[in-house]
């Protein structure tokens, strides 16, 4: 079986920036969005809010749906977001508790760290 993976979507705010992508652990990933740990279009935009997420169980799904989320115009993902949620809310604070640090201190991930 294929290691689990999910696709995302990330916010700068509603209606805003947006970026998708795909992952195999989702809090690590967001953590990394929010706190501009890796250079990007995300800490360019300020994009660090997790709008939309969707698991699947195998790694080709993920990447098709990836693939297609990306491909298709800002007004469908607007309404894919709205459909599951309408206020834009921050799930962060869904996939964590509270929205603590997922990682123990010392342990953040980096070059010294295989994650």
């Amino acid at each position: 079986m294929d290691a689990h993976q999910t696709v995302y979507v990330m916010a700068s705010r509603p209606r805003g920036a947006l970026y998708t992508g795909r992952t195999k652990d989702l809090v690590r990933r967001v953590w990394e969005h929010r706190t501009g740990f890796l250079r990007g279009h995300t800490k360019k935009y300020s994009i660090n809010q997790l709008v939309y997420f969707e698991p699947h169980d195998h790694w080709e799904a993920a990447w098709r749906r990836e693939q297609q989320i990306k491909r298709y115009p800002r007004a469908w993902k607007f309404n894919l977001i709205e459909d599951g949620n309408p206020g834009w809310k921050d799930l962060w604070f869904d996939i964590t508790d509270q929205g603590h640090n997922p990682f123990s201190p010392g342990l953040v991930p980096g070059p010294t760290n295989e994650f």
